[in-house]
């Protein structure tokens, strides 16, 4: 008799599943807002980057979509027809990552020359404030990674192009949740900190300074930095 080794689910498979089943069942309806992380989280009594991880893998095959500043919701679909698993998801987003990446060099180095040329001095508060929030974080990743996401759209806002700020809000879904979950799982370890915050600094100067060469500069290179941390992940 040939016996099959028995896979064992991870937390976020359960969790993915036990979502997928309500919005077959009908106890969850496109458009619905799901609960918070931690509520979710004291709901299934898991850890909330088990919550943030199935999360993930159910915004990259279109089933929610994260609302900045709002939340999670429940995206339009035929929940009778989907049967992609989870794991395959989250692959399928990893290959996506490097296009995804260069997508944000596009959109920001631009960004942080034009911001560099076009700030007012009222517009380098929230970068400030930004880069404040990330010294303090030190070891805290979330509330790191939220200063870090501050900062970007700050920059972008400081061009005064309202295309291109548009441009960035339209994507904004998918780049910065792609990044931020990937963040959460290289970017902030002990030894990566210092350099980052560097970076971000060195970007930030240039702005102030108004030199939109070193603007575009300092922002290519934290983004070749970021890749090639990401690539250690990846790979």
């Amino acid at each position: 008799m040939e016996v099959k080794p028995i896979k064992i689910r991870k937390t976020y498979e359960e969790i993915s599943d036990s979502l997928i089943n309500m919005l077959k069942s009908g106890e969850l309806s496109p458009g619905d807002k799901l609960a918070s992380v931690e509520q979710l989280a004291k709901s299934y009594n898991v850890s909330r980057s088990a919550v943030r991880e199935a999360l993930s893998g159910l915004r990259a095959i279109g089933l929610v979509e994260t609302r900045q500043g709002e939340g999670t919701y429940i995206t339009e679909f035929d929940a009778s027809q989907f049967s992609l698993p989870v794991s395959t998801a989250l692959l399928l987003k990893r290959e996506d990552i490097k296009e995804l990446s260069e997508v944000r060099k596009i959109l920001e180095v631009g960004s942080a020359g034009q911001a560099a040329i076009n700030h007012r001095e009222e517009d380098l508060i929230p970068m400030k404030e930004a880069l404040q929030k990330m010294y303090d974080a030190k070891g805290k990743g979330e509330l790191g990674e939220k200063a870090d996401l501050e900062f970007h759209f700050a920059i972008v806002n400081a061009t005064h192009n309202k295309m291109l700020i548009n441009l960035m809000s339209s994507v904004s879904d998918i780049v910065v949740e792609s990044m931020r979950e990937t963040r959460r799982l290289v970017l902030y370890s002990s030894e990566k900190r210092a350099s980052l915050f560097e970076e971000h600094q060195r970007i930030f100067e240039a702005i102030t300074s108004r030199n939109f060469g070193d603007a575009q500069n300092a922002m290519s290179e934290h983004l070749i930095n970021v890749d090639r941390l990401l690539a250690e992940y990846i790979d």
